[in-house]
């Protein structure tokens, strides 16, 4: 095993491996801190940084952070790496490919992202400013599509999230209702059920399933439950457009989800088999977040953000439609404030598109973190400048299910309004023919319209 070292001040650091180096070359955040990770003092943060610029990216694949062996996530990395699309990197260093990536086009990006390792895309993520974050983010697009389009240029799309604490199909239609007048729902309308019981998620299914089709909204529709779940309702004829799964970076994290590749490979093709798509057969969606891993007790020594990237390696085998960094979610154990998550959010958007992956978040944090509302407009302003594909939106930026506080449906309509950005396409002219859209693009304000009879059959 390699050892790193680097002379800062006369003070010689020394670091015994790769994950070691990594992790000590972080950005401060108190997932480390609690696993015990994080570099001592500032001096060997920036000696870290100092030896990690030197690393070739080559030494990437011949000392894997975690070992081949035992875990079945550095396989697939190691196994799938594309060696001709590395080649135009492949001499470079870490701190080369900074300045390759802030130079290079979006085509070039595109290009490379077969040939880069998770673990090369965090290595640079920490020697980048949160400026160079977006700048390279953004010059990558990922295009998806299943009923709607994600991805295009001047696009934003959003998750309808119309979760309820009891699955009540009266405040479900509330949710969806507020929603879908205010111009949400184009990336998916998806729903966290309380409840992972086959039964009450076919009928949420059912429900988004019969709303989408009696408005002939070109939109797909989540019940986010096990993928399990999803597959025996597959089999018993559910109306099931996209299989959601949370995925990890290791072995051992996936197993805390009750998750397997070999699971996600049954559901991958038996969604591909019902075809329900009309615009294309992009038909998974995963979640990830900074600090599963670790939560689990399954990180294996390597610092929470090379963990996360990692968990895109499992995403992009099974090209998703979406796959979005749920950046706040966990707590103030692993993301203490506002700074931390924004930090986490620009390094997760950018590894996934650096990686290939169609990325979106959910500008979130608890209750109990040191964050507030200014933050996550914070956020979602650098999000939308940086490009991202879809972000999580929720009746009045809070989730009275899951118990936090995210982005609203008002605060994708003032991302759209100051960027420039539109819906999906076939989304868009949904929302024009409905009569929703105003003469210049944005959303009419209506005080009756043919909707809101959702709230009503649902409630009779």
């Amino acid at each position: 095993m390699s050892t790193y070292t680097a002379t800062l001040g006369g003070e010689r650091h020394r670091f015994d491996s790769l994950a070691r180096l990594l992790a000590a070359a972080s950005p401060e955040r108190s997932g480390d801190r609690l696993a015990g990770l994080a570099a001592g003092s500032a001096r060997e943060r920036v000696a870290a940084r100092w030896a990690l610029a030197e690393v070739p990216l080559a030494t990437f694949l011949t000392e894997p952070v975690i070992p081949y062996e035992t875990d079945d996530v550095t396989r697939l990395i190691l196994d799938t790496h594309d060696a001709a699309a590395f080649a135009p990197v492949a001499g470079l260093t870490v701190g080369e490919l900074r300045e390759w990536l802030l130079a290079a086009d979006g085509q070039a990006l595109t290009a490379l992202a077969p040939g880069l390792t998770p673990e090369m895309v965090a290595a640079v993520s920490k020697l980048m400013g949160n400026a160079d974050l977006v700048a390279v983010a953004r010059k990558v697009r990922v295009v998806t599509a299943f009923r709607s389009t994600i991805g295009l240029p001047g696009r934003l799309a959003t998750r309808l999230q119309p979760n309820h604490p009891t699955d009540d199909p009266a405040g479900v239609a509330a949710a969806l209702l507020d929603g879908l007048l205010l111009g949400s729902g184009d990336a998916v309308i998806g729903i966290n059920p309380a409840t992972d019981s086959p039964k009450a998620v076919r009928e949420l299914l059912e429900l988004l399933d019969g709303v989408i089709g009696r408005y002939a909204i070109p939109t797909q529709s989540c019940v986010l439950c096990h993928v399990t779940t999803s597959v025996d309702l597959m089999e018993r004829g559910a109306p099931v457009d996209l299989v959601f799964q949370s995925i990890a970076g290791t072995q051992a994290a996936n197993a805390s989800f009750g998750m397997t590749l070999g699971l996600l490979d049954e559901a991958y093709e038996a969604a591909l088999a019902l075809d329900r798509g009309t615009v294309g057969r992009n038909v998974m969606y995963f979640e990830t977040g900074q600090g599963s891993a670790l939560s689990a007790d399954a990180h294996h020594g390597v610092d929470q953000q090379t963990v996360e990237a990692r968990a895109y390696a499992v995403a992009r085998r099974y090209d998703p439609l979406l796959v979005n960094t749920v950046v706040g979610f966990i707590g103030p154990e692993y993301l203490y404030d506002g700074r931390q998550i924004l930090r986490a959010a620009l390094e997760d958007h950018f590894c996934g598109k650096l990686l290939g992956l169609p990325m979106g978040l959910d500008i979130c944090y608890t209750n109990h973190a040191d964050a507030d509302d200014d933050d996550v407009a914070t956020m979602l302003t650098m999000l939308g400048v940086a490009g991202a594909s879809f972000v999580i939106c929720t009746p009045g930026g809070d989730d009275i299910m899951l118990n936090y506080q995210s982005a609203s449906y008002h605060d994708a309509l003032y991302l759209r309004e100051v960027l420039g950005l539109r819906p999906a396409p076939e989304f868009e002219a949904w929302l024009e023919s409905s009569g929703l859209l105003d003469e210049r693009g944005g959303i009419r304000e209506v005080t009756s319209h043919p909707l809101t009879a959702i709230g009503r059959e649902l409630v009779a």
